[in-house]
Formats: structure tokens, C-alpha cells, sequence
């Protein structure tokens, strides 16, 4: 745990940083809209998803998608299945089920091309219906080499509260970031400020 913290400070999120966040985003969000069918599917589980040759073979272990909508997936460069954190990469792929779509968001554009177009091709595997990819070149863009993580989380919330949660039935709701500026220093504050929040709350319990 201490090295996921150190992480969030200034360095590369790891697989436990963005499940943290898509736990929080469960629990303090999605768990209030109880007729959304919103999966965060986890890092091990988009990794897990990428790597197996038949991803029906993986259906026991992934949430049940029979009434899902949308399902989130970080994406990670990493090819190999030895290697724990492995990876140099992060980008989001947002796969709208009711629309047929995988919407991809890469900070370093067009790093993740690859393996975001086999995350799609697995999923549609899974989902029994085919998926069109479409590559959202117009997505905020990182400055260095280390924010990527925080561009999918920061991204991931924003889609997911402001985009999906809010939409209005009756509206087409756009799903691209063009033109909108990610906080990433920012970002990583209010990460570290949610965690120790959330330790002070453990610490309560137990005493």
C-alpha cells in the first residue's frame, strides 16, 4: 500500500491506485444510482481480459454484463504475463454496450492503439455482439511521462458522473474529452486526500 502512495505523488499509478479509484467511484457514486449498469471492470480483470485467447473461457471470473450499458476498462501496454505491474502505459476504453461502441482515450496518443483495439476485439468476443472502435484523437494530452494513470482516473469520473450518470434519456450525449483541460497534479492531491480520508475512517472503526 505504501508503494501505491508514493506512486500518486509524482510517479506511475499502479494496478491497486486505479482499482482504489474505481472503488471510491463505486461506493461514494455509482452505488447511489441503483438503476445504472455501469461495470468498472478492474486493471487485473481488462489484463486478465487482453491476454486470454478465449475470453469466454473467462466469464465465471468477470462481472455478469446480461444488463450492463457501459463498461469501463483501463489499459495497459504491458504484453507480459509474468511481469506484476509490468507495463510503461495507461489509457481508458469506454465501451458504450448499448450502442455498439468502444470509445479509446490515450494521454500520449497514439501509444495504446494496439492493445485498446484487442481489449475491443475480446470484449465484443464476450459480449456476443460486435464492437465499432472508434480512437478519440482530440483527448487531453499528458506533459511527461508519468501522468497517464491519473488522465484515466480523472477521465474515468468524468465520463462516469458527468457523461453517463446525468445524461437524459432523450439526449445524445457526446463522449469526447476534446477541449477540456485535465488537472493531473490536481488529480493526484484529491487521490492522496480520499486515501488518508479513508484510512482516518478505518482507524476510527477500530478504535
Amino acid at each position: 500500500m505504501k508503494e501505491d502512495i508514493d506512486t500518486l505523488r509524482n510517479d506511475w499509478l499502479t494496478d491497486n491506485s486505479i482499482a482504489f479509484w474505481e472503488e471510491y467511484l463505486e461506493r461514494e457514486f455509482l452505488s447511489q444510482y441503483k438503476n445504472a449498469h455501469i461495470v468498472l471492470l478492474r486493471p487485473s480483470m481488462s489484463f486478465m481480459l487482453m491476454q486470454t485467447p478465449d475470453p469466454l473461457t473467462l466469464k465465471d471470473a468477470l462481472p455478469n454484463f446480461t444488463q450492463t450499458t457501459h463498461i469501463f476498462l483501463p489499459i495497459n501496454d504491458c504484453s507480459n504475463v509474468e511481469v506484476a505491474e509490468g507495463g510503461s502505459h495507461w489509457s481508458l476504453l469506454l465501451v458504450s454496450v448499448v450502442d455498439g461502441v468502444a470509445f479509446h482515450y490515450d494521454s500520449l496518443h497514439p501509444s495504446n492503439m494496439e492493445e485498446a483495439t484487442l481489449a475491443t476485439q475480446k470484449i465484443s468476443q464476450l459480449l456476443g455482439r460486435r464492437l465499432e472502435f472508434i480512437d478519440l484523437k482530440d483527448s487531453p494530452q499528458q506533459e511527461n511521462n508519468s501522468d497517464c494513470g491519473v488522465f484515466v482516473c480523472v477521465q474515468m469520473r468524468h465520463l462516469l458522473l458527468k457523461r453517463l450518470l446525468t445524461a437524459n434519456a432523450k439526449e445524445k450525449v457526446s463522449m469526447s474529452m476534446g477541449g477540456r483541460d485535465v488537472d493531473a497534479a490536481g488529480g493526484r492531491k484529491e487521490m492522496l486526500k480520499i486515501i488518508e480520508s479513508f484510512r482516518k475512517e478505518g482507524e476510527r472503526r477500530r478504535s
